[in-house]
């Protein structure tokens, strides 16, 4: 029960910021993709994007991805998603838990989770849940922020969900560490 007070706590914290969501964090989750994007080609892929918020991330995706489907917890954030999945082609986005998603096994060849880890109770069982969702070959990139994840601790954490990091990055500009992870 203490995993769904905690989640409960996150999606009320989120609903009640997203007014200004994108002014707190635009600038920062903009590096973010920047960072990942210079690693995964997109060209072609379906993509989730996990704990999407406002769907800042959907233009760069959209842009050469076949598909790209958003999702998070809070109503509120996927509200202002939904708006901007209008302005990208082939984009939808639907509430649901990081650590239960509604896809079948394989579904996504690029799976994305940025700002997510910190704010799910257990970390590596989310990464298990994303990891179910990509395909054999697909790639998972997550951020793991400084503050909440001492390096070896997010390693640790990435290990636990037996994901091989294929590309890390941890830059000064960047207050999150950004690693591109092999799904098998």
């Amino acid at each position: 029960m203490a995993g769904w007070k905690e989640k409960r706590r996150v999606m009320q914290r989120y609903d009640l910021t997203s007014d200004m969501y994108e002014e707190r964090y635009g600038e920062e989750q903009q590096a973010k993709y920047g960072a990942a994007l210079e690693n995964v080609d997109l060209a072609g892929k379906r993509v989730l994007d996990v704990g999407c918020g406002t769907g800042l991330f959907f233009s760069y995706a959209s842009a050469c991805a076949s598909m790209v489907v958003g999702v998070d917890v809070s109503r509120r954030l996927l509200l202002k998603a939904r708006d901007e999945a209008k302005k990208s082609r082939h984009t939808y986005v639907l509430q649901a838990d990081a650590d239960h998603l509604p896809f079948s096994e394989g579904s996504f060849e690029a799976v994305f989770a940025f700002t997510v880890l910190q704010n799910v109770p257990k970390p590596e069982e989310t990464l298990k849940e994303l990891k179910r969702a990509a395909t054999q070959y697909g790639n998972v990139v997550v951020t793991g922020l400084k503050k909440a994840f001492p390096l070896n601790v997010f390693l640790d954490v990435l290990e636990g969900a037996s994901l091989k990091v294929t590309s890390f990055v941890d830059r000064k500009d960047l207050n999150c560490y950004v690693a591109i992870l092999n799904a098998r």
